[in-house]
C-alpha cells in the first residue's frame, strides 16, 4: 500500500474494494499532476525534467517568475540582456514544458569588480583574473526542495570546472540579503563560505537592507592566506611526498635558510665588533 499526501491530509491508496479505489482515484484526481510525480519518483530524477539556456522568448516569463522569487525590481534591459546576451550563463529548469527554475551568472575580471568584492581572491591574482558572479538562483515554490536549485547550481560549476574556455574562473560570488536565512544555508551547505558583510547593500522598496558575500573557490583560487594557511600547505605538500623526497625537499629550505641567515649574523657581529673596538 502507499501513501500519496495532498495539501490538506494523507489519502491511502489501496487496490483492493471497487468503491475505495472509485473514491481514492477521485481523490487523486484533486491532487495536481505534479504533486503525485513528486511522491512516486524524486523530481530530480523525473525524465519531464530538462535543462535548457533562456531566449528572448522567455522575457515574459522570467519577468513573472523573478518579480515573484526576488523582492528587487529588475529593469527591462536586464530581462533582455540575460536572454540574449551571450556573456550570460543563463539556464533554465523546465517541467512539461513550464519553467520552474533558473540561474543566471556572469564572468568577470577581477579588477572589474566592485571594491567591496575586489578581495574574495588573494593579493598574488592579477586583475585580470575571472571571477563568476551569480545574479540570481530561484525554483518555483511548488517544487522547491527537489534538489533543483541544486541540479542548476551544478552545472553552473561544471561549466566554469570543466570547459577549458572557462577553467580559468578562479571564484564564484553571490550577494545575499542577510535576513535569507534559507538562501545562505543552501549556499554553505554547497562549499560557499562568507566574505565580507555589506551594510545597506540593497535597496528595497524605498529602504536599505544589509547583505553578505559568500564565496565557492574554484579552480586553484584562494582568499588572502594567513600564517597558519602556510602551514596547513606545506604539511599537506609534505604528505603527498615520498619519505626520501620529503627529507630531500627539508633538507634544501633548510640548507637555503642557513646560507641566508648565517652572512647576516656574521655581519652583525662584525659591526658590532667594530663599534665596540
Amino acid at each position: 500500500m502507499s501513501v500519496y499526501w495532498s495539501k490538506t491530509a494523507p489519502v491511502k491508496h489501496s487496490w483492493s474494494g471497487e468503491g475505495r479505489r472509485s473514491s481514492e482515484i477521485q481523490c487523486l484526481e484533486r491532487i495536481p499532476l505534479m504533486k503525485q510525480m513528486e511522491h512516486r519518483v524524486p523530481l530530480i530524477n523525473s525524465l519531464e525534467l530538462q535543462l535548457r539556456f533562456l531566449s528572448p522568448q522567455d522575457i515574459d516569463q522570467v519577468k513573472i517568475l523573478c518579480r515573484s522569487w526576488f523582492p528587487i525590481d529588475y529593469p527591462d534591459t536586464w530581462y533582455q540582456e540575460i536572454t540574449s546576451n551571450p556573456r550570460f550563463y543563463s539556464l533554465a529548469a523546465t517541467l512539461q514544458g513550464r519553467m520552474i527554475g533558473l540561474v543566471v551568472a556572469e564572468t568577470k575580471e577581477l579588477g572589474h569588480l566592485a571594491k567591496e568584492d575586489r578581495s574574495i581572491l588573494a593579493t598574488c591574482f592579477k586583475k585580470g583574473t575571472k571571477v563568476g558572479y551569480i545574479l540570481s538562483l530561484g525554483v518555483c515554490e511548488d517544487f522547491r526542495k527537489q534538489g533543483i536549485a541544486s541540479l542548476l547550481l551544478e552545472n553552473l560549476i561544471s561549466h566554469l570546472t570543466s570547459d577549458t574556455a572557462y577553467n580559468s574562473v578562479k571564484a564564484l560570488y553571490l550577494h545575499v540579503l542577510t535576513t535569507n536565512s534559507q538562501a545562505i544555508a543552501f549556499y554553505e551547505h554547497r562549499g560557499f563560505v562568507v566574505h565580507s558583510f555589506l551594510p545597506y547593500y540593497y535597496a528595497i522598496k524605498g529602504k536599505r537592507k544589509d547583505g553578505f558575500t559568500y564565496v565557492l573557490y574554484l579552480n586553484g583560487g584562494h582568499p588572502t592566506w594567513g600564517a597558519l594557511d602556510y602551514v596547513k600547505s606545506c604539511a599537506l605538500l609534505l604528505c603527498q611526498l615520498s619519505p626520501i623526497r620529503a627529507l630531500t625537499f627539508l633538507g634544501r629550505k633548510l640548507r637555503l635558510l642557513w646560507t641566508g641567515t648565517v652572512p647576516k649574523l656574521r655581519r652583525v657581529a662584525e659591526s658590532s665588533s667594530a663599534l665596540f673596538s
